[in-house]
C-alpha cells in the first residue's frame, strides 16, 4: 500500500466512501513500483467539484512522489468515482513505464559490469614458446 495518501477536497466534502475508494484504488498502485520506491512513495490526491455551465464535473488529480521524480495524472468527468478510476489507469500506465526505464538502466549497468568482470577475470594465455626436446 502506498502510504501516506493526503486527500484534499476543493469545494467538495470528502465522505468516508470516497476516502475508502481513493485509498483502495491509489494504495494498490504499489504493485507497479520497483521495490526501492515502495518504501518512500507517497501520494497527494486533490478532488474538486468544478461547476460548469452545462452541469457538475468532478476533477481528480493525483501526484505520486517517487525517488527521483513525481508522476501526475488528472481527469474530470461527470462522476467522481469514474474520474478516480481513469486517473488510476493513467497512473498505472505511467508507473509501468517508470519501472521499465529503471529496470533497463539496471540491466545495462549490470551487463557492462559483468563484461568488465569477465575481461578482468581472464587469465593470460601462456606465451607460445618453442618446446625443446
Amino acid at each position: 500500500m502506498i502510504e501516506p495518501i493526503n486527500m484534499v477536497g476543493i469545494k467538495l466534502d470528502l465522505d468516508d466512501d470516497i476516502k475508502r475508494y481513493v485509498s483502495k484504488k491509489i494504495g494498490r498502485l504499489d504493485r507497479y513500483l520497483p521495490r526501492h520506491a515502495r518504501i518512500t512513495a507517497h501520494a497527494e490526491v486533490r478532488l474538486r467539484d468544478a461547476k460548469m455551465n452545462h452541469g457538475n464535473r468532478y476533477e481528480c488529480e493525483v501526484v505520486l512522489h517517487l525517488p527521483g521524480e513525481s508522476i501526475t495524472a488528472r481527469d474530470s468527468t461527470l462522476n467522481m468515482f469514474a474520474a478516480i478510476d481513469i486517473v488510476e489507469q493513467k497512473l498505472k500506465n505511467q508507473l509501468k513505464r517508470y519501472k521499465d526505464i529503471r529496470i533497463d538502466r539496471r540491466e545495462k549497468a549490470a551487463g557492462l559490469l559483468g563484461r568488465m568482470k569477465q575481461s578482468l577475470g581472464r587469465r593470460p594465455e601462456p606465451a607460445d614458446e618453442p618446446i625443446e626436446i
